[in-house]
């Protein structure tokens, strides 16, 4: 591992600080994937501003309109949330998902988003539920927010502080995992929204990372069943094709866990 400056602020606003002073400065949240990334030289920042004891970051907070989780959050705390499992129940199911107990105890959801891994679980929940991200400086809406492989529109000295989750009408999150890594190979989100209709996004199978298909997002909003979706077939065009799975298949796999996520909206 090469040489960086080490940062441990104690407030976002020294967060950002250090972060805008650096030539190359990183934010270390649950480090899950930006270690190995600076282990394996395929990175190499001139600082690490370490976030983990921006106490402000942490937190679950619920109210009639919405599920406020900070940008520190652990999958576990969100897993095990009385708020979450009350407002969002499909939440808590896939953070439950992500990969094993030490992953889920040390990654946040701030820095998997912020990170929007192709095959990620939490950028299909904020697609599909309309969340919105907020930063030190501004909210972005999930729509504008992913915006390609492993790119977003945060800006280099922007700083994720929370996400915002709409509470649904009905949700859930259903994907075929990697049995190594449980990173999704097809991994599907739908939700039934009071003013948005139903939204369907995906994740582990597109080339440019999460989407919605809105194909079946016309067929679901006028009928929530799996039937309603049996008949769409999702194109292979722009999706991943790997030593785990064709592209084929992952088309083949998108209609398998929508609708059997359409069946565990109930």
């Amino acid at each position: 591992m090469h040489d960086f400056n080490y940062h441990k602020p104690g407030s976002v606003a020294d967060a950002a600080a250090a972060l805008q002073s650096a030539s190359d400065g990183k934010l270390l949240a649950g480090g899950m994937t930006l270690l190995p990334t600076i282990k394996q030289r395929l990175a190499a920042p001139s600082d690490l501003v370490d976030l983990g004891s921006v106490g402000e970051l942490r937190g679950i907070t619920a109210d009639g309109n919405g599920l406020n989780i900070g940008a520190l959050t652990t999958h576990a705390t969100v897993a095990s949330s009385s708020e979450v499992k009350e407002s969002v129940p499909a939440l808590a199911d896939l953070a439950e998902g992500i990969g094993d107990p030490q992953v889920r105890n040390c990654g946040t959801i701030g820095g998997s988003i912020a990170n929007n891994d192709p095959a990620a679980d939490y950028p299909a929940a904020c697609l599909a539920l309309g969340a919105t991200i907020v930063t030190n400086s501004r909210e972005i809406a999930a729509d504008d927010f992913f915006t390609g492989l492993f790119e977003t529109a945060l800006r280099d000295d922007e700083i994720i502080t929370a996400v915002r989750f709409p509470v649904p009408q009905k949700a859930a999150y259903v994907k075929f995992p990697n049995p190594a890594s449980r990173y999704a190979l097809v991994g599907v989100f739908v939700a039934q929204t009071g003013a948005g209709g139903v939204r369907v996004a995906v994740t582990g199978a597109g080339e440019d990372g999460v989407f919605r298909v809105a194909e079946m997002e016309a067929a679901l909003s006028a009928n929530l069943s799996a039937d309603a979706i049996a008949d769409i077939q999702a194109s292979a065009d722009g999706l991943n094709s790997d030593l785990h799975a064709s592209a084929e298949y992952r088309a083949h796999l998108i209609g398998v866990m929508a609708r059997r996520a359409v069946a565990a909206c109930g």
